[in-house]
């Protein structure tokens, strides 16, 4: 206890980092507050009464936007359309060879980021109107206001706009990753309500009562240090780097690791996989009387739609790295730097050796990846409510991991760097952000 009162006296020492904490918290809280102001015009009260409140979809956007989505807020669409507009361009720099050049160069990525704001208003003008239509019920909207709908529009459109301001001022004078920090937020701000209302459900005369409580926790705690180990998880490949002598100082020969990592996707491969499972849920809303296999795709405990969503996940693993990390790439670079792996050729040797380490370790990586996205119906199945359940895995917990890892790496950092002692008395903290290749040149 005094280790930790002393790590935070030292945080509260230095100046700058107290600033960008005190920043941070303060846009996290204007995002909070904005999130509760409900669209103007729509009845609060009559909300939820549509067929659509509780469908998987609902539920896992509202999730990403801390309730703002089922509550009509004028933060309803959250940062969704600015990362689509992110994946979006991302997925162009693999296809186009300009796009990938101008990814390259310092101007490139400004001009690569402003075509990411003009595609997020044109998402967002699409989104808003199908948003409004399909869950804001027909008895919450004004009657006989021709001008509501496109007022709506504007406003969701340039809230989305002030919430992606609010990521970018958290990103350069806050604690960095801005919209991460804002989508974790939401997710959090679930999380009382959740854990509560399954706690009052248990509490109930046979339904376990508080030993059944306690299994629960002790069990998300152990998921959430097997997410720490997925997300942390690396395999450290050997480099030697040549000697090389310049007058009278003598460079390389030194050994350094290019880390691959088990989990080089992220949480994109859950991501891409919900968005392809959650289509049948949208083409059943237009059959008066959908087919049985659709149907089955809009609950989260079916086996259907665990299975598909299992194997996309591992699909889409696979895919995601492939597009991630070039082996080839990483090494002509290693190669051009003077370096190579001990036992192997440079180039075409080195590449084909690299792709084969990194298959290996993609393949548990993908497995566990798939598991802990199916997690929350294995808890929905053990009896566990539908909201606190969706903490046991899937996008929820890895983007509360990784962003929380990524937020204490760089408070660590502040206090390395002014010769304190770092969050943790042995080790250090490894966020996602961790290079997939980084050695020294000498």
């Amino acid at each position: 206890m005094k280790n930790l009162v002393d790590t935070i006296k030292n945080i509260w020492r230095i100046e700058e980092l107290r600033k960008r904490i005190l920043i941070t918290l303060g846009l996290l809280l204007v995002y909070r507050i904005g999130s509760f102001i409900v669209l103007p015009g729509v009845n609060s009260a009559a909300l939820g009464s549509g067929s659509t409140g509780g469908s998987g979809l609902v539920d896992l956007l509202s999730i990403f936007t801390g309730g703002a989505f089922t509550r009509a807020s004028i933060f309803a669409l959250g940062v969704m359309p600015y990362i689509s507009a992110s994946i979006i361009i991302q997925l162009a720099g693999i296809a186009v060879p300009t796009v990938q050049k101008m990814q390259r160069e310092e101007s490139g990525r400004r001009r690569l980021n402003q075509w990411t704001r003009y595609i997020t208003i044109i998402i967002c003008m699409f989104q808003a109107p199908g948003y409004i239509l399909t869950y804001v019920d027909a008895d919450a909207r004004p009657v006989n206001d021709a001008m509501w709908m496109p007022v709506s529009t504007i406003i969701l459109t340039c809230s989305t706009l002030f919430v992606m301001w609010l990521g970018e001022r958290i990103t350069e004078r806050g604690l960095g990753n801005g919209v991460s920090l804002i989508i974790m937020i939401g997710i959090l701000a679930r999380l009382p309500e959740s854990f509560l209302q399954e706690y009052v459900g248990r509490m109930q005369p046979g339904q376990g009562g508080l030993v059944v409580i306690l299994v629960e926790v002790v069990l998300w705690l152990l998921i959430i240090a097997g997410n720490i180990l997925l997300v942390q998880g690396t395999r450290r490949i050997p480099v030697q780097f040549a000697k090389r002598v310049q007058g009278n100082k003598q460079y390389g020969g030194v050994r350094n690791y290019v880390p691959l990592k088990v989990n080089a996707a992220g949480v994109m491969p859950i991501i891409f996989a919900q968005a392809i499972v959650l289509i049948p849920l949208y083409l059943s809303s237009l059959w008066e009387n959908p087919p049985q296999w659709m149907l089955e795709f809009s609950r989260y405990e079916s086996i259907g739609y665990n299975v598909t969503l299992f194997l996309l996940v591992v699909a889409f693993t696979y895919f995601y790295t492939a597009i991630t990390v070039n082996p080839n790439q990483l090494a002509d670079d290693m190669k051009r730097n003077g370096g190579f792996i001990p036992g192997v050729k440079p180039g075409k040797a080195t590449a084909g050796h690299i792709d084969e380490l990194l298959s290996r370790i993609t393949l548990p990586g993908a497995i566990f990846l798939g598991l802990v996205a199916i997690l929350p119906a294995f808890a929905i199945a053990a009896g566990v409510k539908q909201g606190f359940a969706q903490f046991f895995g899937g996008t929820s917990l890895l983007i509360m991991v990784g962003v929380l890892l990524d937020t204490l790496q760089q408070i660590e950092s502040h206090l390395l760097m002014r010769h304190y002692d770092g969050l943790m008395k042995t080790g250090r903290i490894k966020g996602r952000q961790s290079a997939t290749y980084s050695m020294a040149t000498g």
